[in-house]
């Protein structure tokens, strides 16, 4: 399907890949990984047509559609669903084609492109991208708001459900868990375990890479390597070879150290010249073993914290949220050393809220909030990047907060953080995501805080590094809390879990498996803001009456789905007749057309009926 051999590129002065070779099948689910910088993206751009290569040759088969989700912010009044529905390019043309048809009235054509429009399952489209949309986060008032109403972060959520709306050979995604929550993450994942085409997703979350792929591509030393299995698979497979080439090196090590000394002690000697010669070139001969390199430069611990108080903070009867919406309803908890807390609830229940009030970001709506004298508390949240100096260094910014420790310490600590030589002392101006990210890490970890408050801590972070965090964070010796979509950060680093759903905080009994059971008895399709709008006349009744109710018009509507799906394949059916016995001039054709526009028209109706419905029964 894809062939990349003897591949070249430079960029600039640094050399991604140096006759790099690998072949791809179709139907495989690829996991593309690598450090940040090694050519991940860059093959994304070769496998694009949008760059070429120094030398080599890249080769795809003929006619393969490839989606791939746009880094440019879209710009258009269109509204959410019209622009995921631009996805389809197939779809966008037959409907185009379809109008300018009904405007020539040329009833031959129009019976065709409506036979064409049923083969791509075009009648449902509407449909399918709302379910899209709703699954990737947006509420079901958000679907007819028009794209320039949304954020840059659900923007390219908008961009990700137009890629996966495009009907494709060849998906390609790049790091698309990274603005989505974890609800979205999963409702992804399973998409993705559904799409039938060939997958290559470049990720840093090891548990989503684990359930999508099952090869793994890497991208080292300027070649790619690959694997087969998921990534934990290639982890193993990748920790053993490691082995084997380190004893190769240290064995060939040993031997070249032995030939050596033989020549250097008897090439003088003229009965042994010939053989000291000899040997030296057996040396020269000798494929050289590489001595294996550690590819993390990320090693890094938490310092020491002072004595911790018991609680180290105290919440009684505290209600939080903004102006007068009331996010947290009145709940009691309280923080005791050395507790590890993971968040749990869907998005926009309240977790950042929650983090937020810890922090002293957010004051109480009502009740007490009480943080014990002495308690150093140490927030990360993505926001805080912006807050970074952009004409300062790492070490600039770490001799702000601590002016008594040598320059030549910070330096030995920043490079724990990937921040070494010319590094340490660069402006974070031109810093990417990843390497800000880390700056503010690093500064978090030196203010040596009781409690550590981490919101979304691993965006940006690649795989090494997320690691590094894991590993740290499991020495912590405070107290912690993390909010955060990486489900391996969550299993390794926290003990216990907070749920927090309906405006209420509660301690949940179970780990992040359990949660997903738990989301799927509440019927989680969608997080909202704002209580769920319900009929005129559910007055004085339950939310499961309310809910049955509900179920019994989904139900009726579904049957009227099937009716009016039965009834527009019976009239294509009679068209292509018409059509195939060239009679479609006559008014038959014509009236048929006329009946099948209308029943297209009450189908659609009912679709919205029944996602309507089914927001609001998921909603309760």
């Amino acid at each position: 399907m894809i062939t990349l051999q003897n591949i070249s590129l430079r960029l600039g002065q640094k050399t991604l890949f140096n006759q790099a070779n690998i072949t791809l099948f179709a139907k495989e689910r690829i996991g593309l990984i690598g450090a940040n910088g090694s050519g991940k993206s860059t093959l994304f751009n070769l496998l694009l047509g949008q760059m070429t290569t120094d030398a080599g040759e890249v080769s795809i088969q003929p006619n393969l559609s490839i989606a791939h989700v746009r880094q440019e912010m879209p710009l258009t009044d269109a509204t959410a669903v019209e622009y995921v529905l631009a996805g389809d390019a197939d779809l966008m043309q037959i409907e185009t084609a379809i109008i300018e048809a009904e405007k020539a009235q040329t009833y031959e054509r129009l019976a065709e492109l409506h036979t064409r429009l049923g083969d791509i399952d075009g009648y449902t489209a509407n449909a399918r991208a709302s379910r899209l949309l709703v699954g990737l986060g947006f509420s079901q008032a958000e679907l007819t708001q028009p794209v320039s109403a949304f954020s840059g972060g659900w923007r390219i959520r908008l961009n990700l459900a137009q890629a996966l709306m495009c009907r494709s050979d060849l998906l390609l995604l790049d790091e698309p868990t990274n603005h989505l929550d974890l609800d979205a993450i999963i409702w992804l994942e399973k998409w993705l375990q559904q799409y039938q085409g060939t997958l290559i997703l470049i990720s840093h979350d090891r548990e989503f890479l684990d359930s999508i792929v099952n090869r793994i591509v890497h991208v080292e030393n300027q070649q790619l390597f690959s694997y087969g299995g998921n990534y934990t698979q290639f982890e193993k497979i990748r920790a053993l070879k490691l082995a084997q080439q380190q004893v190769a090196y240290e064995k060939q090590q040993k031997k070249v150290a032995h030939t050596m000394d033989f020549v250097n002690r008897f090439r003088a000697k003229a009965s042994k010249a010939k053989q000291a010669q000899s040997r030296l070139k057996s040396l020269a001969k000798m494929e050289i073993v590489s001595a294996v390199a550690v590819e993390s430069p990320f090693q890094f611990e938490f310092r020491p914290v002072p004595n911790c108080p018991n609680p180290l903070l105290t919440v009684e009867d505290v209600s939080a949220g903004y102006g007068n919406r009331t996010v947290l309803k009145s709940f009691c908890w309280g923080l005791a050393p050395k507790e590890r807390i993971g968040l749990l609830g869907p998005n926009g229940a309240g977790k950042s809220t929650f983090i937020k009030l810890l922090a002293g970001e957010l004051k109480p709506q009502a009740g007490t909030f009480l943080l014990a004298n002495g308690v150093k508390v140490g927030y990360y949240a993505q926001h805080q990047l912006e807050y970074l100096q952009a004409d300062k260094s790492p070490l600039d910014h770490l001799q702000v907060i601590d002016n008594k420790a040598t320059p030549q310490m910070l330096r030995n600590f920043l490079g724990g953080f990937g921040f070494a030589g010319e590094m340490a002392t660069a402006k974070v101006a031109p810093f990417s995501g990843g390497e800000k990210a880390r700056v503010a890490l690093a500064l978090l970890v030196w203010a040596k805080p009781q409690i550590l408050l981490l919101d979304e801590p691993t965006n940006h972070l690649d795989m090494a590094m997320r690691n590094a965090l894991s590993l740290a964070l499991q020495d912590f010796e405070g107290a912690m809390i993390l909010c955060s979509h990486d489900r391996y950060l969550l299993s390794s680093a926290v003990d216990d879990f907070l749920l927090i759903y309906q405006g209420e905080v509660r301690r949940f009994d179970g780990d992040v498996e359990a949660y997903y059971q738990w989301m799927a008895k509440q019927h989680i399709v969608k997080p909202e803001n704002t209580p769920v709008k319900l009929p005129a006349d559910a007055d004085g009744k339950t939310p499961d009456q309310i809910r049955q109710e509900l179920q019994k018009e989904q139900s009726l509507l579904e049957k009227k789905l099937e009716k009016l799906t039965r009834e527009m394949e019976l009239i294509e059916t009679r068209l292509s007749a018409l059509y195939q016995a060239g009679l479609q001039s006559g008014d038959e054709s014509k009236k048929l057309t006329e009946s099948l526009t209308q029943v297209k028209n009450a189908r659609e109706k009912a679709e919205s009926d029944w996602l309507y419905a089914q927001g609001l029964a998921d909603g309760l």
